[in-house]
């Protein structure tokens, strides 16, 4: 039952047959609902574009409020509306069902304060170093915050750190295992005014490690595997009976089946995708 707490001409509060009113973030908000039909080829695009994004945001919801807060400040959205907004429209590559990120197009900040100069990523023994122009003019200030976001695609276990250093520094550490040394990386810096009214936009310091497998390719090298590894195993079989049998095929079921199998098994691993090298 919907509710007019603010007389006739007021905004409803509740369910009225299929629409539902309620307050967001200050507004009137009403949405539809009930039973959904089959979903159409772009109705499944939009819902793999959210899930792709929700999930590259989903460790980041630190950096996202500092990176996207400013620019939400008197609208009726939140600093993750915004970050949801750009990067559903901007950051994504490929057609449905194989949406994913493009990463080069990723921002996680957006403000006023100018870009620094000479950004630099290197991998070392431990970790990897990133070093920038620690100038201080009127503008760039020697205690801006320096944040810094790192991916790690393959594993999914991102790392944020929102006030790692200094500008004055120029440069930052972060130790990494020797696992995450060898994944794929995909790093961004941003700067913030120490007093958090001024945020510059990030900036991408390149792929580090080259791309690593996605979801769906991960699935395919796993039924590769399963695959050769049972073939592996009935070639085994074939050519030692084919030799104890001096060459000559035997005439038992047991080995028609076999050899059924193991050609079957073999063309099918001439076209399956998962593939090593």
């Amino acid at each position: 039952m919907g509710i007019a707490s603010n007389g006739p001409h007021g905004h409803l509060h509740g369910k009225v047959g299929n629409l539902v009113f309620y307050m967001l973030n200050g507004q009137p908000v009403v949405r539809l609902i009930g039973r959904k039909g089959k979903p159409s080829t772009l109705q499944l695009a939009n819902y793999q574009e959210m899930a792709v994004t929700t999930k590259l945001l989903s460790n980041m919801g630190g950096f996202i409020k500092l990176g996207y807060g400013l620019q939400a400040r008197g609208t009726v959205h939140n600093a993750h509306n915004l970050a949801t907004s750009y990067h559903k429209k901007h950051a994504l590559t490929g057609q449905y069902p194989n949406i994913s990120i493009d990463y080069s197009k990723v921002i996680l900040s957006q403000g006023q304060l100018p870009e620094t100069a000479d950004l630099k990523i290197e991998k070392l023994a431990g970790g990897v170093e990133i070093s920038w122009d620690p100038k201080d003019d009127n503008v760039l200030k020697y205690n801006d915050s320096v944040m810094v976001m790192i991916f790690f695609p393959e594993s999914g276990k991102d790392k944020e750190y929102l006030n790692i250093a200094r500008r004055s520094e120029g440069k930052c550490f972060i130790p990494l295992n020797e696992q995450q040394l060898k994944e794929q990386m995909e790093p961004y810096i941003s700067f913030i005014a120490a007093d958090g009214e001024k945020v510059s936009d990030s900036r991408y310091l390149g792929n580090l490690n080259g791309k690593g497998l996605n979801e769906a390719e991960k699935q395919q090298q796993k039924k590769y595997e399963q695959v050769k590894t049972r073939f592996d195993q009935l070639e085994a079989s074939y050519s030692k009976q084919m030799i104890a049998n001096y060459g000559e095929k035997p005439k038992d079921k047991a080995f028609k089946y076999l050899e059924k199998e193991y050609q079957t098994l073999k063309k099918q691993l001439e076209h399956l995708p998962g593939k090593p090298g």
